[in-house]
């Protein structure tokens, strides 16, 4: 009985509901901890982002990725001056788990490569949108990004294709 009453007390002061109903500011763990995704960029199917600048765009792999992928620990990148195709893989991403090819979001030239990763791979996990990047490609199609997903086609993209599995 002391203990249920310390219980009950402790929930008061900390303003935990003991009612078995959530309070309307609960947010699941599972929403706390999901994969984020980036307004203002530009998503593939095979989970590659891409950040359109004025001459020249940013890729890398979403987050939605690296979470599936577990911990990296090493990347494969191309070379500057060599031609990415669209849906065509361009390097790999190596974790605890498995190995898995990088689809280039567009087509173009490598112009710079993320040279970081080759001795920090886990700042994709850590950054993927940001320190994580990969290449940086100056687009020979730029018309290619009206094939991308936005980011809220992205979400909802994701949201189903996990829910299938």
């Amino acid at each position: 009985m002391a203990l249920r009453l310390w219980a009950s007390s402790t929930a008061n002061a900390l303003r935990i509901s003991t009612s078995g109903r959530l309070p309307s500011s609960f947010t699941p763990l599972s929403r706390l901890f999901s994969s984020s995704v980036v307004d203002g960029l530009k998503y593939a199917s095979s989970h590659e982002w891409v950040k359109p600048d004025a001459a020249v765009a940013t890729i890398g792999i979403t987050d939605h990725a690296q979470d599936h992928l577990g911990e990296v620990v090493f990347v494969e990148l191309p070379e500057c001056g060599s031609s990415v195709s669209q849906g065509e893989s361009f390097g790999a991403v190596e974790s605890v788990k498995a190995t898995s090819d990088i689809n280039s979001p567009i087509s173009g030239e490598v112009v710079e490569i993320n040279t970081k990763l080759t001795e920090t791979p886990g700042l994709i996990n850590s950054s993927s949108y940001e320190d994580g990047w990969m290449i940086k490609v100056k687009p020979s199609t730029p018309s290619e990004l009206e094939s991308l997903m936005s980011s809220s086609e992205y979400t909802k993209f994701c949201e189903e294709e996990d829910a299938s599995h």
